[in-house]
């Protein structure tokens, strides 16, 4: 009505422009006849609203089940249906693939009950919502670093829970994500034989994801790339440490076969910043999505 009210009064402006004759009280907008019609919905007791949205979760009907959950919060935010309502809503919202919606109402239960003993599952519900999401390695990965963020803290915050194991292995897959999308960055740069960036992309590799299937690649990467700068030393390093945690990786036998060409060796330099990357690192092999 407010909108359609300063609608006509665009109108009668237009044409008091071109007239110049409609008096001041024309352009009164509350001087009609319109009145505002209130209208009461009949409000419903909480204990039946959480009935309704179990009974569209059976039936399938998520949306259904998220409206009548969410309704408990906005009719009765203080009832004792109140918070069961609001994870409701996050798990109707995140079995009907509505991640966003999941994401909110997750967000929205943290923040009033952050020590409930329901807390853990709504930041297992926020993340598997935002990695539920993640793209090809080939898209934009911000996706996965939400993922990443949300995992990483229902371990630090709930680390007794039941779904930390479910997190643990869920990190792997992201942080392997992350690792290709860097590798898909660095191959293409290593073609264009802009070597300085192409180390940057392995280097963020070796140094933030030592776990992922990627980290044997990206230390031939850096030999073949240190190697065509002329930084030898560097270029050594990388495929003695590849060497002595990957001894029957190929791309070992790959990188030792290009220093050789060379008239070169692998040798490490425990200065290098490689070197101490890998400074009491264990292998952990990453699990499928």
């Amino acid at each position: 009505m407010a909108r359609l009210k300063m609608t006509q009064l665009v109108v009668v402006t237009a044409a008091l422009g071109l007239a110049g004759c409609d008096t001041i009280s024309s352009l009164n907008p509350f001087d009609t006849a319109s009145r505002y019609k209130q209208e009461l919905l009949p409000e419903v007791a909480p204990d039946t609203l959480y009935n309704q949205g179990l009974a569209r979760l059976q039936s399938g009907d998520t949306a259904g089940a998220a409206k009548a959950f969410s309704d408990i919060d906005r009719q009765a935010a203080f009832s004792p249906q109140a918070k069961r309502g609001l994870i409701m809503t996050a798990f109707a919202h995140y079995e009907g693939k509505r991640y966003d919606e999941a994401i909110t109402a997750s967000r929205r239960f943290l923040t009033l009950h952050p020590g409930d003993k329901d807390a853990a599952y709504a930041q297992y519900l926020l993340a598997m919502s935002n990695y539920n999401q993640i793209p090809d390695i080939g898209r934009d990965q911000e996706r996965t670093e939400r993922a990443l963020v949300a995992l990483q803290e229902l371990i630090d915050r709930y680390p007794k829970s039941e779904y930390v194991l479910d997190a643990r292995e869920k990190i792997l897959f992201a942080k392997d994500q992350l690792a290709g999308k860097e590798m898909n960055v660095g191959r293409f740069y290593l073609k264009q034989r802009n070597f300085p960036a192409a180390i940057n992309r392995f280097r963020d590799v070796v140094s933030k994801y030592q776990t992922t299937r990627h980290v044997e690649e990206a230390l031939a990467r850096l030999t073949e790339a240190y190697l065509a700068l002329g930084v030898t030393n560097e270029a050594q390093t990388a495929a003695a440490v590849l060497g002595h945690n990957f001894p029957e990786s190929p791309w070992y036998r790959d990188s030792y076969t290009l220093l050789q060409s060379g008239g070169l060796e692998p040798r490490e330099q425990s200065g290098s910043w490689i070197s101490r990357a890998f400074q009491g690192f264990t292998r952990t092999v990453g699990l499928a999505r």
